[in-house]
């Protein structure tokens, strides 16, 4: 007699292997047997007409924080993910000097976009190295899985102070202590690297996050210690310039070490071509032994401009600014006021001086799209804001404004910024279906203002299984491989991602048919009632983590079998 049997499913293992109907059995947290004659199980769930997958590994979240407090860490736990890796782009909350807790908010707050006074209230800060975060982590009962990366910006910190914060170059001496923090945390567990080299990413003063300028010789020795401990990833996330110097020192490293070198690789509006560069670069160096690894979005990295957002096209309007401090109901009723309305519209700023993703957001009208609800991630260009605006013969502004009126004032505008500079997700596509390719950046936890992308795992199904009609689709078992084994693989955690005997009992139940994500919606559940973007969905029947189902129809359990990842994890015994 099982603990669980999952009856009639069609199963899509993660092995890219084409769907079939069986029974999945569970015994405590591990598969026991997939076929057609399992046995009887204790509790049995009827999976006829719905799918059968492993639990979704989403290796690119910012939870370091809200891991402190949320036990479920939505929103992607309501998306099906039961393993997330945190601590990318370089920041993260250990190791810490008593006294710098401050700092690494702003600079979480600067980067991810999370309220500083939701983090300063949810984290209770009881740790100073990062091994002792890890303990600190593992002590609190969750949902689903966790694995950290440590972070360059608190490691630079904590060796240089002052120095490494306002990146200064460091010394032989301070890079061999960094490196050998660094190694300290890999073998307390983390699993892997993470540092930020892109002048996107500053704190809330300002300032570039730490680590954004160090030289080779810091990059280089503190992600030799990979190497040395024999596991981990190194997660860059750079503006590859110069091109050439960023890919030579992540061959270079990856060859040394082995290990993987994940660096974000999106289309550029500025170089709509350079992805393939990357690509290409990612090939060679495997020809030559090496683990250069593509890290690629399955949608565009866009803003979505409301008006609770952190910055939406009439932030600079005088007339706006004068509600702008107003209770969030009191504000919305008097956006919707005609009297209102017209004032704003009639006394615009001047936006002359505008540049770069300022200027895109206040008058980027041709790549601007109402995003409606259900959202429309792959609009065709007769859906712009400027494309309505010449058909109704109104101005832009006027159609942007009475968008984000819609739903009660929740409405929202969406400035698809890199990966979409042919008016569709052609290249998305492309570097998806890539071999060398790991899907990541949904920045599940963070961007909570401007983005919610936490629900990609999920828009693998609708959009590029199901629903596409602008292009191509991708082959369901295609997608399910690469969001599960592949992700679960890079980080060395052969045990999940596969729906087969022996494996983490991480698994999802979804009516594929009934799959459906919801419009995003701006809600104050953070800590000191701190905002964030979510994004409910609809069909995912039962999600179960190491055996137990944590959510069922869309509605937690209670069960908490979640853990802390401490380094790979071994495949089970054949």
């Amino acid at each position: 007699m099982h603990d669980l049997v999952i009856r009639g499913g069609t199963v899509v293992d993660g092995t890219g292997a084409a769907p079939r109907k069986a029974d999945v059995a569970v015994d405590g947290d591990r598969i026991a047997a997939v076929g057609t004659d399992v046995g009887e199980g204790r509790r049995e769930i009827d999976a006829a007409g719905q799918l059968v997958l492993p639990g979704w590994v989403d290796i690119h979240t910012h939870y370091d924080g809200q891991v402190t407090w949320d036990t479920h860490l939505t929103p992607s736990g309501w998306n099906g993910v039961t393993t997330v890796v945190m601590g990318n782009c370089g920041v993260g909350f250990a190791p810490v000097r008593p006294g710098q807790q401050d700092f690494l908010i702003q600079l979480m707050e600067g980067v991810e976009d999370i309220p500083g006074t939701a983090l300063a209230e949810g984290i209770s800060w009881e740790w100073e190295s990062f091994g002792e975060y890890l303990d600190a982590v593992e002590k609190m009962p969750r949902a689903i899985d966790v694995g950290a990366q440590v972070p360059h910006g608190a490691v630079r910190a904590y060796v240089m102070g002052e120095r490494g914060a306002k990146n200064e170059k460091a010394s032989s001496e301070e890079i061999e202590e960094m490196a050998s923090l660094v190694k300290d945390a890999l073998q307390a567990g983390a699993l892997g690297f993470s540092t930020s080299r892109t002048i996107l990413h500053r704190a809330k003063d300002g300032e570039l996050v730490p680590g954004t300028r160090a030289g080779e010789d810091e990059v280089l020795g503190i992600g030799r210690m990979l190497g040395e401990v024999g596991h981990g990833v190194f997660q860059v996330a750079s503006d590859l310039t110069p091109e050439g110097d960023e890919l030579q020192w992540m061959k270079q490293l990856s060859r040394e070490t082995g290990r993987p070198v994940s660096f974000a690789c999106l289309q550029n509006g500025l170089d709509p071509e350079q992805w393939r560069r990357l690509l290409a670069a990612c090939e060679e160096d495997a020809a030559e032994g090496g683990r250069l690894t593509p890290q690629v979005a399955q949608r565009p990295a866009g803003l979505l401009l409301g008006f609770e957002s952190t910055i939406h096209p009439f932030i600079f309007y005088s007339e706006y600014q004068k509600l702008a401090s107003l209770p969030i109901a009191e504000r919305r009723v008097q956006l919707a006021d005609p009297a209102v309305r017209a004032r704003i519209l009639e006394n615009p700023p001047d936006d002359s001086s505008y540049a770069g993703v300022i200027a895109m957001v206040a008058k980027g009208y041709e790549i601007m799209f109402p995003l409606g609800d259900p959202p429309d991630y792959e609009p065709g260009p007769e859906k712009s804001i400027a494309a309505i605006a010449k058909r109704e013969g109104r101005h832009p502004r006027e159609v942007i404004y009475d968008v984000m009126l819609e739903r009660g004032g929740q409405g929202i505008v969406y400035l698809p910024l890199l990966g979409y500079s042919q008016g569709n997700l052609d290249a998305i596509r492309e570097m998806m279906v890539h071999p060398q390719a790991v899907f990541g950046l949904s920045d599940g936890g963070a961007h909570c203002g401007l983005i919610c992308d936490a629900s990609m795992p999920t828009y693998l199904l609708t959009h590029w299984a199901r629903d596409r009609s602008r292009g191509e689709r991708i082959p369901l078992e295609d997608l399910v491989e690469a969001q599960t084994r592949r992700t679960a693989e890079c980080y060395g955690m052969k045990d999940r991602g596969v729906v087969a005997p022996g494996m983490k009992a991480d698994l999802n139940v979804v009516d594929f048919d009934a799959l459906h994500i919801h419009a995003p919606e701006m809600v104050h559940d953070l800590p000191a009632s701190g905002r964030r973007l979510i994004q409910k969905v609809d069909g995912y029947r039962y999600t179960i983590c190491s055996g137990e189902i944590i959510y069922e129809d869309g509605e937690p359990t209670g069960r908490l079998p979640g853990s802390l990842i401490r380094g790979p994890q071994a495949a089970p015994a054949a």
